[in-house]
């Protein structure tokens, strides 16, 4: 059994370079990686020197880098692109090689200019201009990524940059100086002789969504960073039982409900928390043993081939980092499980060790071969960042890793050939923020965003950030769950939030009122009429700071435009066949631009439930014309004739 080397963001060590084959070494006989990481907590929010020179500056697209190091421990260059990078000039590469081993600090800095604000995978909330004195954060393979963007008034890019460190921890920060009216981004991190870290920069004037294409594909060109194939039915919509049912789930439940998600177009089901013993409570305390629970699951791998009977492949959570008190577990594996989390009531399972990444995959690749999975939703990967600053233990053995990030890089790999050995590329594995950074689409092919439920508005945030960033992989929405006491625009509104993304649904699909099942039904087929520019096309946002207010997305020459306020929809200038309006804001009209030539366009609408309005046929001149779209509905546009 062997693996891929992990994307540990060096290649000077190693001798590799982007594209080159990662070490076949078998995991188990590598020498232990004696890394460290920084211990974030030691180091100051602001020192008056952060601002000063180094060992070595670089101007790169108006970007100022600058290197502190010991001196003499460190070379730069500026790397020639490869031609397929280079041919419009938009990107350039910086490379810092370490001639001894030494802890260094690069800072990206440009001009204050327009800036309107930061964009990071992680921002969440903050999406606007921090100070210079904002804390340090960690980021690693499961947490975030060394990425950023600062953008103008008019979501230009003013400085946009990755770094090829994405599976080891580095401590990042950044803010705008009051003293030298300046953004910087500071990158801090060990160096071993003989490494390199490499900068990719993108030229300034981008959007936001072409700077990060450009990233996000230089990223799936490093070594180890080639993305897990996606099988078709990972691109077809969820049924969850997570909304729907909590931990109160059971075989016939969930295959009443599966009759129902298939005849509405899901192609998969997703079991979530409830369905292991121990099982219940809300918390953790009896996760590690990972066996189905005797009574509500009898005989979980002939529930399974029911489902998939009727139509759905089947995925199972878990939380193999978990181990709860109650679990049998705890008697063999608490002595590697020191870190304890009260809000989750469960202690963690510390990854550097070598016997718990195999622990870890052997309770997986059980799960998916006894109960005949078709995948796995792996949960609480991010907590992994509780041993990033930890001392190597005194019994750590053979094959302990001390870096957190490489240690969580070989667990997925072993993870990931196995269930290679057991389905070939049929299989699925879902990551969910924080850790969906690119480096993870090499390990996982189904990006959710972070739990939000029925908030529209951060479901639509979170899967366009992972979207704009992800080289592979299907991205998917956090469950939809809505007030089945509500209008048809309350459950249309949650399926405005996730259009950009894989649906998943979660609510007792046996019990939603009619009116509601019928909305569903035409949303989930608007949404596998228009996949192919939903999910599979180039998307354009709008502003990170105004919560992507109106997107574009096109494939091909089908066109969809999503907007969520009021602002005008600008008619795609050049040739498109197919082109549908959402009408995501509250309003009950869409305000259309037309520029250049007058067109004359038939324009059939329908309202947030579903049902057809009478079709309008409008012939517009180059202006502002407002259109009755009802509000939550969407429009099919064509161009008429005659």
């Amino acid at each position: 059994m062997t693996t891929a080397a992990p994307h540990s963001g060096t290649t000077c060590g190693t001798g590799s370079t982007p594209g080159t084959t990662p070490d076949p070494t078998p995991t188990r006989e590598r020498p232990a990686v004696q890394t460290g990481s920084i211990d974030l907590a030691a180091l100051p929010t602001f020192t008056p020197d952060q601002w000063e020179g180094g060992t070595h500056e670089l101007l790169l697209h108006g970007a100022r880098i600058t290197v502190q190091a010991a001196p003499g421990t460190v070379d730069t260059a500026h790397e020639a692109d490869d031609t397929a990078w280079n041919s419009a000039g938009i990107t350039a590469t910086a490379g810092i090689t370490a001639t001894a081993d030494t802890e260094v600090t690069v800072r990206l800095d440009v001009p204050l200019g327009d800036a309107a604000g930061f964009w990071h995978p992680n921002a969440g909330w903050e999406r606007t201009l921090p100070a210079d004195w904002s804390p340090w954060r960690p980021v690693s393979l499961v947490d975030s990524a060394p990425v950023g963007c600062l953008y103008d008034t008019a979501g230009r890019t003013m400085l946009a940059f990755a770094a090829d460190r994405t599976v080891r921890q580095t401590a990042v920060r950044f803010g705008v100086s009051e003293e030298h009216k300046r953004f910087g981004v500071w990158l801090r991190f060990p160096l071993a002789a003989g490494e390199t870290f490499r900068l990719r920069l993108t030229a300034p004037g981008a959007t936001l969504a072409a700077a990060l294409r450009d990233l996000r594909e230089w990223f799936a060109t490093l070594p180890g960073g080639t993305p897990l194939p996606t099988p078709d039915f990972g691109r077809t919509p969820v049924y969850s039982t997570w909304y729907a049912f909590a931990q109160d789930v059971t075989a016939a439940g969930v295959e009443r409900e599966a009759v129902l998600a298939a005849e509405l177009g899901c192609g998969q089901l997703f079991l979530d928390d409830g369905w292991q013993l121990h099982g219940d409570g809300r918390g953790y305390a009896g996760c590690g043993d990972w066996t189905a629970d005797p009574v509500k699951f009898p005989d979980l791998r002939a529930h399974v081939e029911t489902v998939r009977a009727a139509g759905l492949r089947y995925t199972a959570w878990i939380a193999p980092l978990l181990l709860g008190e109650r679990a049998e577990a705890h008697r063999t594996w608490a002595r590697f499980a020191p870190h304890h989390v009260h809000r989750l009531d469960c202690r963690i399972l510390d990854p550097r060790h070598a016997e718990v990444r195999e622990h870890v995959v052997r309770v997986c690749r059980d799960a998916v071969a006894g109960y005949g999975l078709d995948g796995l939703k792996i949960d609480f990967l991010d907590e992994a960042v509780a041993y990033g600053a930890a001392p190597v233990p005194e019994d750590a053995g053979p094959g302990f890793v001390a870096d957190v990030g490489e240690a969580m890089a070989l667990l997925l790999g072993l993870l990931r050939e196995e269930l290679r050995e057991l389905r070939g590329d049929e299989f699925v594995i879902e990551l969910r923020q924080r850790y969906t950074g690119p480096a993870m689409t090499a390990y996982g092919n189904l990006l959710r965003a972070i739990d939000c439920p029925a908030d529209a508005v951060a479901n639509r945030v979170r899967t366009l950030d992972i979207a704009m960033l992800a080289p592979g992989g299907a991205v998917h929405s956090d469950m939809l769950m809505w007030d089945p006491q509500g209008a048809p625009e309350v459950l249309a509104r949650q399926v405005h939030g996730a259009l950009h993304s894989v649906p998943q649904i979660s609510a007792r699909l046996t019990e939603l009122p009619e009116p509601h099942r019928e909305a569903l039904a035409f949303w989930l087929a608007a949404w596998r009429r228009l996949a192919p520019a939903l999910t599979g096309g180039h998307y354009e946002p709008g502003r990170p700071d105004e919560l992507y207010p109106q997107v574009t997305a096109r494939h091909g020459d089908q066109w969809v435009v999503t907007a969520y306020d009021e602002r005008p929809v600008a008619l795609p200038a050049g040739p498109w066949q197919a082109l549908t309006l959402v009408n995501a804001s509250t309003a009950g009209r869409l305000l259309l631009e037309v520029e250049g030539p007058a067109r004359r366009l038939r324009i059939a609408p329908h309202d947030a439930a579903g049902r057809p309005c009478p079709e309008l046929l409008l012939d517009l001149a180059a202006g502002l014309h407002p259109v009755a779209v009802p509000a939550g509905g969407l429009c099919d546009v064509t161009e008429a004739t005659g």
